[in-house]
């Protein structure tokens, strides 16, 4: 009894095998007028951001910073990742504000977007508050990240930063998709 259970599951299930095979392309094209385009998930080569994500609003000076960021993204012919990674570090070391020297509350000499310090060797003080200069220098540390592009970007931008917060650029990777996603073509 065994035997003929096993045979008959066997011949069944093959039947069922030859019914998708010759079944399932002639199905396929019965009839192509009625066929309904199905949504497919396409996913993005870039890891989805980590954690709870902050966002500011951007005042016009800020808005300009971030226009700066890109075209100095595209001038190195980097692609649209780069530049989310690097607006998401500016916007975590100066708010996308340009900063000057703060007195006591400099953080040692660190100046500009990205708060380079030019005793760490990124460049004199005018060069590192020049927003295409203080870019192109963050986007060679970059380049220099073996993987950079498939990296979470609080890795990414640590890698070039050093921080004493790794962790605090992950934060911002939504808004910086957002302003990169908005800006990137205009």
């Amino acid at each position: 009894m065994n035997t003929i259970f096993r045979k008959s599951m066997l011949s069944v299930a093959g039947l069922a095998f030859a019914g998708g095979v010759f079944a399932g392309p002639i199905a396929a094209h019965a009839n192509p007028v009625d066929a309904k385009p199905t949504a497919v998930a396409v996913q993005s080569a870039a890891p989805k951001p980590q954690g709870e994500q902050s966002h500011i609003s951007l005042n016009d000076e800020q808005t300009a910073n971030v226009k700066a960021i890109i075209a100095a993204t595209k001038k190195a012919g980097l692609p649209e990742r780069a530049a989310v990674i690097s607006i998401a570090t500016s916007l975590q070391e100066s708010k996308l504000e340009n900063l000057g020297h703060l007195g006591d509350m400099n953080d040692h000499d660190s100046l500009g977007l990205f708060q380079q310090r030019p005793s760490s060797g990124w460049g004199t003080p005018e060069q590192i508050t020049d927003p295409e200069y203080a870019t192109t220098a963050f986007l060679k540390g970059l380049k220099q990240v073996d993987g950079w592009q498939d990296m979470a970007l609080t890795d990414a931008a640590q890698t070039v930063q050093v921080s004493a917060y790794p962790d605090a650029y992950a934060q911002w990777e939504q808004q910086a998709a957002d302003l990169v996603g908005q800006h990137w073509n205009s």
